[in-house]
């Protein structure tokens, strides 16, 4: 079986950076063919050092490059309540790889341009990058198969009541992603918050033994700290799920949905209305994710870290 190219698209951020843990264990699923950073979790210079650092952990030898800035239209936000000064705190990391001359726009470019197959784009981001993509080389979207999305919460937000951290960044180019007619499948809220490791899930990722076990595990040492604080029963690893939507599609229940996004609402400005009407007329623009198997998502976690032993980590 071919694998399937993919380029990741992300704002590492503790979850981020376990979601391209699992990308780079499918090595038999999966063949990464560029890492784009994106302004969200961090601002840009701090999340394309962490991609960097990223990849440096796990062996991935793809092209890195720096992404868009700043959203479309919206001023920066990020979200250090969560993921610390660096946007990746709680563990050392190796030095960086090397970053491409190109732009994160150019560099996706240039992989869509040269693959012989579609390519699949594992956003778990604010939408920027892909957006910037679509406007600027509109005549290549033919060579995208599938975006995969951590973003949205299909009921409910978290980042306002109504919109999610990765949509209320930057909505006009969520927009123009949910408008593009390329296939979606979208992790939301509604499911990435019961993908949930607890506390007493840490000592089984430490246990796996390898040293990028141990960084992950310090990794959720320090990100199950807030939602702890305000409530969670344990860290919600959302971003995983866009990967893992595709190399374990066991662990979810999915649903064909019309989903939209609002941009002008006073009180709902960067919201996914989705509609779960039987006799809509409208048609379903993505596959969504609304149940998952939290038991089995942490033993795939386990699983997938396996992939690393051997792997010494230098810091």
């Amino acid at each position: 079986m071919k694998r399937i190219p993919i380029i990741l698209d992300g704002d590492p951020g503790h979850d981020d950076a376990i979601a391209w843990v699992f990308a780079k264990a499918y090595e038999d699923l999966f063949d990464i063919k560029g890492v784009i950073s994106v302004s969200g979790n961090q601002t840009i210079d701090k999340t394309t050092i962490n991609s960097q650092k990223i990849c440096a952990l796990l062996g991935i030898k793809a092209p890195i490059a720096q992404g868009a800035v700043r959203p479309l239209l919206n001023p920066v936000m990020t979200a250090g309540n969560w993921h610390g000064e660096s946007g990746l705190d709680g563990a050392e990391l190796p030095e960086p790889e090397a970053l491409s001359d190109l732009s994160g726009v150019e560099l996706m470019a240039k992989i869509l341009k040269e693959s012989e197959e579609p390519v699949t784009i594992i956003s778990t981001g604010p939408l920027t990058n892909v957006a910037q993509l679509l406007m600027t080389y509109p005549e290549l979207k033919i060579k995208i198969g599938v975006i995969s999305i951590m973003g949205g919460g299909l009921t409910y937000g978290n980042w306002t009541m109504a919109a999610e951290f990765n949509i209320i960044e930057d909505p006009e180019a969520a927009w123009t992603v949910f408008h593009s007619g390329i296939r979606l499948y979208v992790s939301a809220l509604n499911v990435t918050e019961r993908a949930l490791i607890r506390p007493s899930d840490i000592e089984k990722i430490r246990a796996v033994g390898n040293d990028v076990a141990e960084v992950v595990a310090k990794w959720i040492e320090f990100f199950i700290q807030y939602p702890m604080a305000i409530g969670y029963e344990g860290a919600p690893v959302h971003d995983p799920c866009a990967v893992l939507m595709l190399a374990k599609p066991d662990l979810f229940e999915c649903k064909d949905l019309y989903v939209d996004i609002e941009l002008e609402g006073e009180f709902t400005r960067g919201e996914t209305v989705a509609d779960f009407r039987d006799w809509s007329t409208e048609k379903p623009n993505c596959t969504c994710c609304v149940d998952i198997d939290q038991e089995k998502y942490v033993k795939y976690l386990c699983e997938a870290l396996h992939a690393y032993d051997g792997r010494k980590v230098k810091i």
